[in-house]
């Protein structure tokens, strides 16, 4: 169950040529993969191209109609790995997943797959996540192309160009006999527009043909002696194929007049930005006419030395915008243009930041400090644009943060891993603070406060795999966290079999939320939903103890944290050796939600008695000491001041996001905190009993509180 359904979207994924395809740029790219002819098509889910599994996967029934094999793999190294089909075999096949972090887990596979090459063409849909936007390291993908020799392509953000960078990307891998990079920006995914379709195509070559008649060709093996003839050939065939191949289809793009004094280079996926920049200084239109000439790199790998040697001959400076650090193509222009004794000056990183996002705000300062310098009358007499950054100094914003307090990234509302960490803590006021490796996920936020857990993060399920080096005798035993999804990924051998093998005594706690959580809840082996098309419920805890595992505890409602604590206590404490692993389980619930909102607005619009439970803080019982939100952190669990003239104090609140789950109450009772906690069920489509029990609990409490007020005592004025 992902976030977002695309099965109306993926209807027009049927167009034939001449029809118009409207839509967002994920979608684009999956419709270019069907009119490429793709014959297989594979990925890891993860921003900002998550939308574009749950695209493919909606589109399932499309491409069984074409022959298209499509599945949502492992991990990005499974999906690398899967492009070997055409490293033997002329079939078209594409993956994708996020970058950096996927392409770390995926370089062993993309390295063999680079050195050997490919025949049938072979696309790798990267999704670029780099910038404030991103939840991973600040890295970029431009030094894996770099590094194993794959050709990148950074589109411009325009559906047309998409469309036509995927179909072009086949081409260019067919004819260099080497895998292709398709670098998409979350900009670019989301970007909406339109393009004129073409008829989708069935694989002219299909896998079944492949399986049927099984080709070999030892010198596509990577292995001695053929590893040391592939460098030479990437160097003297391929790079050279290469160049000619986007030299002759005229895949960079030049805009603007022909000639001037200074001029921009530029990727492509930063195209729209400089644009954007541009028109704020007065030298471009909102048509997109520039009045500087413009150099598009649409593919950012290799680059086209004779076009960067046309495009900066005869000016005395080019710009080179290029995102993130470190400067690999304006040092790569440096080389060229004295290489060529070409005196053209090349600014860069000198006007723009080293690191960092390029919004607009930033390449216009970037725009401007090089129009001054080097083509002053270009900006004419207009008034310096003002910097926007001073706004956040503005006093009224000063006050207002001296009253709102930092929101830090966090768990949602009900979220079940909550309480996991809630129980912990009160674990460790009992047993003092212990060393815990944190992993990959939405448990990532547990090193945030409230909860202040969890020392380092390693990567996707090598959570228990980072405590390996505290396995050494001591009074206290190291403690690691990893989601269900991160034990798919790579923890069940990398981190269990890995902590069972080598009798680490550290214990390891298993977040199962039944999906990959974090990126939009998509179906995982051991997911509790009956999946159709793909083998669910498979047991976590029936896994580790496949392979050694001894002390296993299931814990099937997170949501007791008394039971939680407890469980934490013993795995801390026993005598037992090796591993101890916990597998706390309960349902993601933002899945939850999506899942039984519908069911829950149907059952009451169809007349059902149905009861939804809700949760409440008796202020008069409240003592005011925030101990419940400090072990809870709930986004829902708020302040309210009081009129008790003896509480100086807000007391606790609960808004109405609240969904019912109970942890506040469950902290207080495990904690021992105040009993201010209240359950309320409220009844839709109330029976008879249910009115007739609610006017008895009305008159009984009416009563009760006509007596107690009977027998306050009164003073005369």
């Amino acid at each position: 169950m992902a976030e977002r359904s695309f099965e109306r979207e993926v209807q027009d994924l049927r167009l034939g040529a001449g029809e118009v395809f409207r839509g967002e740029g994920i979608l684009a790219i999956t419709k270019a993969l069907l009119q490429s002819g793709v014959a297989y098509v594979g990925g890891y889910q993860g921003s900002p191209i998550s939308h574009l599994m749950d695209v493919l996967a909606d589109a399932k029934d499309v491409m069984d109609e074409l022959g298209v094999h499509f599945e949502t793999s492992a991990s990005e190294a499974t999906a690398a790995a899967t492009l070997s089909a055409s490293v033997m075999y002329p079939v078209r096949g594409a993956v994708t997943w996020k970058s950096t972090a996927g392409t770390n887990v995926a370089a062993d596979a993309l390295s063999n797959l680079a050195s050997g090459g490919v025949t049938g063409g072979a696309l790798i849909v990267i999704g670029e996540d780099y910038g404030e936007g991103s939840s991973i390291m600040q890295e970029r993908s431009h030094a894996y192309a770099m590094k194993s020799q794959i050709w990148l392509i950074d589109p411009r953000p325009n559906l047309e160009m998409l469309v036509k960078m995927v179909e072009q990307g086949f081409e260019l891998s067919e004819a260099t006999n080497t895998p292709v990079m398709l670098e998409v920006r979350i900009r670019t995914c989301h970007v909406h527009g339109q393009f004129v379709a073409k008829d989708n195509k069935r694989p002219q070559f299909t896998l079944r043909q492949a399986m049927e008649n099984p080709s070999r060709d030892v010198n596509r093996i990577v292995l001695p002696p053929a590893s040391f003839l592939h460098e030479k050939e990437k160097l003297e065939k391929r790079w050279p194929a290469a160049v000619e191949f986007v030299k002759s289809r005229k895949l960079n793009e030049t805009f603007g007049p022909s000639e001037g004094p200074v001029g921009i280079i530029m990727l492509g996926g930063l195209y729209n930005t400089v644009l954007r920049a541009l028109q704020q200084l007065g030298l471009a239109d909102v048509y997109g006419e520039s009045a500087v000439p413009l150099y598009v790199m649409n593919v950012a790998y290799p680059m086209i030395d004779d076009e960067i040697v046309a495009f900066c001959a005869g000016k005395s400076a080019v710009l080179m915008v290029e995102e993130g650090a470190p400067d690999f193509i304006e040092q790569a222009l440096n080389t060229l243009l004295r290489r060529r004794d070409i005196q053209t000056r090349i600014s860069g990183k000198d006007v723009l930041p080293m690191g960092g996002e390029y919004t607009a705000q930033v390449v216009v300062k970037g725009l401007q400090a090089f129009l001054q310098t080097h083509a002053l009358p270009m900006l004419g007499n207009q008034p310096p644009i003002p910097d926007p950054t001073p706004v956040l100094h503005h006093e009224k914003i000063k006050a207002l943060a001296e009253v709102v307090p930092p929101r830090p990234p966090g768990f949602c509302t009900g979220c079940p891993e909550r309480p996991i960490f809630a129980a912990l803590k009160l674990t460790e006021k009992e047993l003092g603070a212990h060393h815990i490796s944190a992993d990959i996920g939405c448990h990532l936020f547990s090193i945030l406060p409230p909860f202040n857990l969890g020392g380092t993060t390693m990567g996707y399920g090598l959570g228990p795999a980072s405590s390996s080096a505290f396995n050494v005798p001591a009074d206290k035993r190291a403690i690691s966290i990893m989601g269900d999804g991160g034990f798919w990924h790579n923890g069940l051998a990398s981190s269990i079999g890995n902590a069972v093998f080598n009798k680490q005594d550290g214990v390891i706690v298993v977040v199962d939320n039944y999906y990959s959580a974090a990126t939009g809840g998509q179906d995982i082996p051991s997911s509790r939903a009956r999946n159709a098309r793909r083998k669910t419920n498979n047991s976590i805890v029936d896994a580790v103890k496949g392979i050694g595992a001894t002390w296993v505890r299931q814990i099937d409602r997170t949501y007791d944290v008394a039971r939680m604590r407890d469980t934490f206590r013993e795995a801390l404490t026993t005598k037992e050796t090796g591993p101890k692993i916990i597998v706390a389980s309960s349902e993601c619930m933002l899945n939850k939600q999506r899942r039984v909102r519908p069911l829950f607005a149907k059952a009451v619009a169809g007349g059902e008695r149905v009861v939804k439970e809700r949760f409440g803080v008796d202020e008069d019982v409240c003592t005011g000491d925030h101990a419940c939100i400090r072990l809870s952190g709930c986004p829902s669990l708020s302040l309210k001041h009081t009129d008790d003239p003896l509480k100086d104090d807000p007391v606790a609140a609960i808004d109405s996001s609240c969904v019912g789950c109970g942890n506040c109450g469950e902290v207080s009772e495990a904690a021992v905190l105040c009993p201010s906690f209240y359950r309320a069920d409220i009844v839709f489509n109330p029976t008879g009993w249910d009115r007739f029990m609610a006017r008895l609990r009305g008159a009984v409490i009416g009563w009760l509180q006509h007596r107690r007020e009977s027998r306050r005592i009164a003073f005369a004025d």
